[in-house]
């Protein structure tokens, strides 16, 4: 039997994202959250319990991040923006099993340690959007897309309300007591694709991905009443790659 590790792009050669803080912190660290927040998550029936999954959420806040890592329903290794790896943070993220990414330049390593956690079936979160922003999928990268079709796990859509509230900056917080709803939408499945895979096709995927997205985003309004926090202030900008796929296609 062949070892899937070893298929383009090979994940034999890196190291696996750690887990002994993954694990065993979630308990705590939702107890912890859910005093402050009151965090309702919503369609987790959904999140297929075994195997390989994407979870590809919308970003409007600062606390996305620990939400998603603590409270999706099977523990997930979130692609976080290197710039938090630092000091006694990045320790805890590298440790708590998140991945470093690299948003400005390729990134392989951060690539093949969420191949590699996929190929042994566990979970990846990952943030389309790049940057925090309105959450309204506007701007799209195409990793979900490309991981997905490396690997043909599903992309289970999660979208966020009260992350951030309406004029909060970029690094605010939501005030404590507020509903922070996290609602997880129907799994979008696509077929593994051998390598060598074409940029059409990732880009095909993505315009897909962001469809489905934008479908469960409106579910999601419908079914929680909710609504996004808009866009941020005009001077507090979270710089992120030009790039990415909308309705127009690729930018």
């Amino acid at each position: 039997m062949t070892d899937p590790h070893l298929e383009r792009p090979r994940s034999d050669r890196v190291r696996s994202s750690p887990r002994y803080l993954l694990y065993p912190l979630r308990p705590v660290a939702r107890w912890l959250l859910q005093r402050r927040y009151d965090v309702r998550v919503h369609g987790a029936a959904a999140v297929p319990t075994t195997g390989p999954v994407i979870f590809a959420s919308n970003h409007v806040g600062v606390i996305d991040g620990p939400l998603l890592a603590i409270f999706a329903p099977r523990p997930v290794h979130v692609l976080t923006k290197m710039e938090m790896f630092r000091g006694l943070l990045g320790w805890f993220l590298w440790r708590s099993g998140q991945v470093p990414l690299d948003r400005f330049h390729p990134d392989p390593r951060a690539v093949k340690i969420c191949v590699r956690a996929l190929r042994q079936g566990r979970t990846v979160g990952i943030y389309p959007e790049g940057s925090r922003g309105a959450g309204d999928l506007e701007r799209f990268h195409r990793g979900a897309a490309y991981l997905a079709l490396v690997s043909g796990a599903p992309v289970v859509p999660v979208t966020m309300f009260g992350s951030r509230e309406p004029g909060g900056t970029s690094g605010s917080l939501p005030k404590g007591g507020g509903v922070i709803d996290m609602v997880f939408g129907e799994p979008y499945e696509v077929d593994a694709t051998p390598w060598p895979r074409s940029r059409e096709q990732v880009e095909k995927s993505s315009l897909l991905l962001r469809e489905h997205m934008l479908v469960q985003l409106d579910r999601a309004r419908a079914s929680t009443g909710r609504e996004l926090p808009g866009p941020l202030p005009p001077t507090d900008v979270d710089t992120d790659p030009d790039t990415g796929v909308t309705e127009q296609g690729a930018s």
